[in-house]
């Protein structure tokens, strides 16, 4: 099993990166997926998730109306599109996999750095 975040890098207060996660080894349309966040000195937080249908997405309050996330389970990548970025967004960014009958994550990615700064 291989999860690989790509997409991350600098850029200017205001820009947009968008994030991505290939998956292999596991049967991707069975699995929630999610964003997850940590930045230096600070928990890991939750950023998004979407249903392995991809029918159903949250958010947390601090990226709602900044951060869409979506899949194609016919590439078994998830993405991140991250508008209107803050340096508050700088972190690094992990996708995550969850089984849909699981209450755990089954799978984690290696992250990628976003920093967001002039």
């Amino acid at each position: 099993v291989l999860l690989v975040e790509s997409g991350g890098g600098l850029v200017q207060p205001g820009g947009s990166l968008r994030l991505s996660c290939a998956t292999f080894g596991f049967t991707f349309s069975s699995y929630a997926m999610s964003w997850y966040r940590q930045a230096p000195g600070k928990e890991r937080e939750l950023v998004a998730s979407i249903g392995s249908a991809g029918g159903s997405t949250n958010y947390a309050d601090s990226v709602k109306g900044r951060f869409t996330i979506s899949r194609d389970n016919a590439k078994n990548t998830v993405y991140l599109q991250m508008n209107s970025l803050k340096p508050e967004d700088t972190a690094v960014y992990y996708c995550a996999a969850r089984h849909y009958l699981s209450r755990e994550y089954d799978y984690w990615g290696q992250g990628t750095q976003v920093t967001v700064s002039s």
